[in-house]
C-alpha cells in the first residue's frame, strides 16, 4: 500500500508513509482498505444513499485486537476517525471524509447462553443476527421493528421496539459491555465494573469508546406472537388518533404499537383506488400469550372499514422483518424526532395537518405510543433521559431522487420546530436529523443528566477523541 494523506483530528493535513501503512497492516487480521483498493466504494457506502463520504482509510476489524490497533495507530498520527457499526444510524456520521473508518460490520457474531437467558452480540451485529440465534431458543432481545437495524447504535442511543412497553429500552436490557477507550485499552463495563462508564454508554451514544461486543439479558418469546398491521382511509385519522390515545394508556404492556401517517404500497393485497393513497395506519406486535392477542389487538382494528388488514399470527422473527421492505439500502433517508404527552384536539389537528405535506409519498409521520416499563424507570438511572412521555414522533422523510433532496429535508425540519415550538424535550437520538442543533440539543435531550455526561466523558476522553457524532 503506497503512501497517502489523511486529515486530523483538527482538520490538517497528515501525511502517511508507505512503511507507516504497512506496519499498521501488519498488526491486523482484517482487512486494511484505501482508496485504491478493490471494493472501497462497496466497503465507504452506508444504507443511506444520501451521504457519500469518501474515507482515507477503512479498518475491516475481525475483532476487538483490530479496534486496539486501529485506536493507537488514529492517536498516533492524531487522524480523524469515525466507527461504523451496523451502518444504519440517518445521520450517516458512521464514515467521515479524508478519515480513518474503523469498521466493526464484520463482527456481528451472537452467541447464545440458554441457561442464563443471555447473548453475547458483537457490535457489527444487525437485529436480524440476533433474531435468529436467539429464536432458534424461544428467545428474544428488545431491539427495534426493523431487522437490518444496527444493533450497537440502536442500543447505544436507547432502542425504542415492539417490546419496549414490556422490558423497557434495548439499553435497559443490557447488562455489560466490551468496550475500547481513548487510550486503546479493552474495558468491561457494568454496574459492578467501570459503573459510571456502564451509566454513560446507555444513552450517551458513542461518545466514551467503541463498543466491541455487548451482552444481553433475553427474555421468552412464544413459538408466535400477534403482528397488527390495519390501513386505513386518510379520513379515519382523526377518530383513529384518539381511539390510539385512548386505548394504549390501558392496553398490556405486551403491545407495541405505532399509529402511522403513510401511502398504501402498490400491491395487489391493496384495492386499487387506494394504492399509493395516503392513508393511516396502525403497525405493532402483541408478544403476550397467543390466545390473547386478537383480543388485545381488537379496538385497533375495529376503527371502521379498513383498506386492508393483515394482521396475523406469526413468528416473532418474522414480525422483526415486515417493515424492511420500506427501508431498502441506498434510498435517501433524513429523520427527526419530538415527543408528546398528549393527543388532544390541537396536537392531533397539527400532526394531520403536517403528514399532508409529506413531499415524498415514501416518507412518514409515525406516533410511537410509549408508556409500561421506559416510563417506570428513573430517568437519572441510564443516561437516556426523556422516559416520562407518552408518544414519540418520528418525521421520516424517504425519497429517490437526488435532484429532491432540498423539499424532503426542509419538510421534517419544518415539522420539528412546529412540535417543538409546541413541547421542546430534546429528541430521540437514533433520529436525529444530522444533529445540527448542537449542544444546545444535547442539553435538551440530557436534561439533568448532561452536566455528569460531561464529566464521565472529560474522565476516559479528555481530549475529544470519539467526536464523530454530537460530542459533550
Amino acid at each position: 500500500m503506497g503512501p497517502l494523506t489523511a486529515i486530523s483530528t483538527k482538520d490538517e493535513r497528515v501525511e502517511l508513509s508507505s512503511e507507516e501503512i504497512d506496519e499498521f497492516k501488519s498488526q491486523l487480521r482484517g482487512d486494511l482498505i484505501d482508496r485504491s483498493s478493490a471494493g472501497y466504494d462497496e466497503t465507504r457506502a452506508l444504507w443511506n444513499g444520501m451521504i457519500d463520504r469518501k474515507p482515507a482509510l477503512i479498518v475491516h476489524c475481525s475483532g476487538a485486537a483490530d479496534v486496539i490497533a486501529a485506536v493507537k495507530f488514529a492517536r498516533k498520527h492524531d487522524l480523524k476517525i469515525s466507527v461504523r457499526g451496523g451502518g444504519h444510524h440517518v445521520a450517516g456520521k458512521a464514515v467521515c471524509d479524508a478519515g480513518m473508518v474503523i469498521d466493526l460490520s464484520g463482527m456481528h457474531a451472537v452467541q447464545v447462553d440458554r441457561e442464563k437467558s443471555t447473548a453475547l452480540v458483537q457490535a457489527g451485529a444487525r437485529l436480524a443476527d440476533i433474531d435468529h440465534e436467539t429464536s432458534a431458543f424461544g428467545l428474544a432481545a428488545p431491539l427495534g421493528v426493523v431487522s437490518a437495524t444496527g444493533v450497537a447504535g440502536l442500543t447505544l442511543h436507547g432502542g425504542y421496539g415492539w417490546q419496549t412497553r414490556k422490558y423497557g429500552l434495548s439499553l435497559d436490557n443490557l447488562m455489560s459491555v466490551d468496550i475500547v477507550t481513548a487510550e486503546g485499552k479493552l474495558l468491561k463495563a457494568s454496574k459492578n465494573e467501570n459503573p459510571d462508564l456502564f451509566w454513560a454508554i446507555r444513552g450517551g451514544g458513542g461518545n466514551f469508546g467503541i463498543v466491541t461486543s455487548f451482552e444481553f439479558k433475553l427474555n421468552k418469546m412464544a413459538p408466535e406472537v400477534w403482528l397488527l398491521l390495519t390501513i386505513y382511509p386518510i379520513e379515519m385519522a382523526a377518530k383513529g388518533l384518539k381511539l390510539f390515545n385512548e386505548y394504549m394508556t390501558k392496553a398490556p404492556d405486551e403491545l407495541g404499537a405505532i399509529a402511522i401517517f403513510w401511502n398504501a404500497p402498490n400491491e395487489d393485497f391493496i384495492p386499487a383506488d387506494y394504492r399509493m393513497k395516503p392513508v393511516f395506519i396502525y403497525v405493532g406486535c402483541y408478544t403476550g400469550p397467543l390466545k390473547d392477542g386478537e383480543k388485545a389487538l381488537a379496538p385497533l382494528r375495529q376503527l371502521g372499514k379498513p383498506v386492508a388488514d393483515l394482521s396475523a399470527p406469526m413468528p416473532f422473527e418474522k414480525v422483526q422483518q415486515v417493515l424492511d421492505v420500506d427501508f431498502p439500502n441506498g434510498r435517501r433517508y433524513y429523520w427527526k424526532s419530538s415527543y408528546l404527552d398528549e393527543l388532544n384536539d390541537e396536537s392531533i389537528a397539527m400532526l394531520i395537518d403536517m403528514a399532508a405535506k409529506r413531499p415524498s409519498p415514501l416518507s412518514s409521520l409515525d406516533v410511537w405510543a410509549l408508556g409500561g416499563k421506559v416510563n417506570r424507570i428513573d430517568p437519572t438511572e441510564t443516561a437516556f433521559f426523556q422516559r416520562n412521555h407518552r408518544y414519540m414522533i418520528g418525521i421520516e422523510s424517504n425519497w429517490d431522487d437526488a435532484n429532491k433532496n432540498d423539499a424532503n429535508i426542509e419538510w421534517p425540519r419544518s415539522v420539528f420546530k412546529q412540535l417543538t415550538s409546541k413541547f421542546d424535550a430534546g429528541i430521540y437520538m437514533n433520529f436525529p436529523g444530522l444533529g445540527e442543533e448542537g449542544d444546545n440539543l444535547l442539553k435538551k435531550t440530557y436534561g439533568s443528566n448532561y452536566k455528569r455526561l460531561k464529566q464521565i466523558k472529560k474522565k476516559y476522553d479528555p481530549d475529544n477523541f470519539f467526536n464523530g457524532f454530537m460530542s459533550f
